[in-house]
């Protein structure tokens, strides 16, 4: 079966279940959760942009007038409130593992890790100044010790996809989608053995 036929069998063996995409800022969630959203006929919704949209300001902003608590509360009533909306694809924020009132919303999905070198997350991000973590003397190592205190709840993910970084966007679209269907086919299997 080819990538093209899986696909509209993922989907309904997801039952409109949401897919959240966690992982460390610029690891392509958004670009891949776009991605994943088209192949399986569901919405695209990231965070952060939703984020910037009820705040009715960037995140630089947020962080910078309010700091990183208000901005990390925001980000948790808009993830319980997406929530709500089966049949998406929903890129997050990188640091939206840190809360377990979070993990109380996305363990209601299924949640995919894309793991990507620090290396190429840091040739991704070098001259990104909007993203106010890595406003920092050495962002490489800040990078390294935000995966350092993230890496074991990243590793709750339900798929964990590592990634080189230069990746066609379809491609880990569809290496995305066959992590999913390994998961999916016990319980697929499982529910024919009770038929």
């Amino acid at each position: 079966m080819t990538n093209e036929q899986a696909t509209p069998a993922i989907a309904n063996s997801l039952k409109g279940v949401n897919v959240y995409l966690v992982g460390l800022m610029g690891s392509g969630k958004t670009t891949i959760g776009k991605v994943l959203a088209k192949k399986l006929n569901y919405r695209f919704i990231d965070t952060d942009a939703m984020v910037e949209l009820v705040a009715q300001r960037s995140i630089a902003e947020l962080f910078a007038t309010e700091g990183e608590a208000a901005f990390r509360q925001l980000e948790t009533q808009v993830l319980a409130e997406l929530s709500a909306y089966p049949r998406s694809a929903i890129a997050t924020g990188g640091g939206i593992v840190l809360s377990r009132d979070n993990w109380s919303y996305l363990h209601h999905g299924l949640v995919v890790w894309l793991d990507v070198p620090i290396d190429s997350l840091y040739r991704r991000l070098q001259n990104d100044t909007k993203r106010p973590l890595l406003q920092h003397d050495n962002p490489k190592q800040r990078l390294q010790d935000l995966l350092d205190e993230r890496r074991s709840l990243y590793a709750q993910a339900d798929v964990r996809v590592l990634l080189q970084g230069d990746e066609p966007p379809s491609q880990v679209g569809d290496r995305v989608l066959e992590e999913i269907q390994k998961v999916l086919k016990p319980e697929l299997n499982a529910a024919s053995e009770h038929n």
